[in-house]
């Protein structure tokens, strides 16, 4: 028998309502020594994704590491997305060895679970595999995590994705959580998000708007 295909969208595509976000020591401390992504853009990516989280209303999860005594505050950019989310500090460095978050990641309920954050290699790393086994569904937006090294992000990565957890990029997070120009009632939030931190794909929104009233999908 032929396969007959549909315009259904995939079972591993993420929707708003589908995932928790985990956002992971996005601090002062551990970005000076990030060295694999610039902070510049590390900041403009990790914007971009709390931004999307709040516009599509995405259950999110924020946590921190010795803010007080040693790694600093959490980033501007979150707090100024995400206000009104608690933000849980830890002592592990493998967040799912902490007991209050895993007390969110069960009341939220959710079996798929997105994470970014700093470093790869260790508090990335370690809430992944440790989810995996545990028999979530997990994501890691590589261009909102960054490590000391170029080295340690990589095989960072490929460990992760050797234990089956699917990378993907910032901008990918919001268009996929957009994913058709027709949901008319998220249009706007998701390109005026992609303007300001969507780089040289923001740049050319602004371009075609202003010269010529253009838009993805007519509108």
């Amino acid at each position: 028998m032929p396969i007959t295909a549909t315009p259904t969208p995939g079972k591993t595509l993420l929707s708003p309502g589908d995932h928790t976000l985990i956002l992971i020591d996005h601090q002062s401390q551990m970005a000076f020594a990030t060295h694999s992504i610039d902070a510049t853009t590390l900041r403009t990516n990790t914007a971009l994704v709390a931004h999307a989280a709040a516009g599509f209303k995405v259950s999110t999860i924020l946590t921190t590491v010795a803010e007080k005594s040693f790694s600093g505050p959490i980033f501007d950019e979150i707090k100024e997305a995400l206000p009104d989310v608690e933000v849980t500090d830890r002592t592990s460095m493998n967040t799912w060895e902490d007991a209050n978050v895993i007390k969110r990641v069960n009341a939220i309920g959710k079996d798929r679970l997105v994470f970014g954050g700093l470093w790869t290699s260790v508090c990335i790393v370690g809430p992944t595999l440790s989810a995996i086994d545990q028999g979530y569904e997990v994501y890691v937006i590589s261009d909102a995590c960054g490590d000391v090294s170029d080295e340690a992000h990589e095989r960072a990565m490929e460990r992760m994705i050797q234990a089956g957890v699917r990378p993907m990029t910032s901008l990918q997070y919001l268009l996929e959580l957009q994913r058709d120009w027709a949901r008319t009632g998220t249009y706007d939030m998701t390109t005026g998000i992609a303007r300001k931190y969507g780089g040289a794909y923001g740049l050319g929104i602004i371009y075609a708007k202003t010269m010529f009233g253009a838009s993805e999908g007519g509108h």
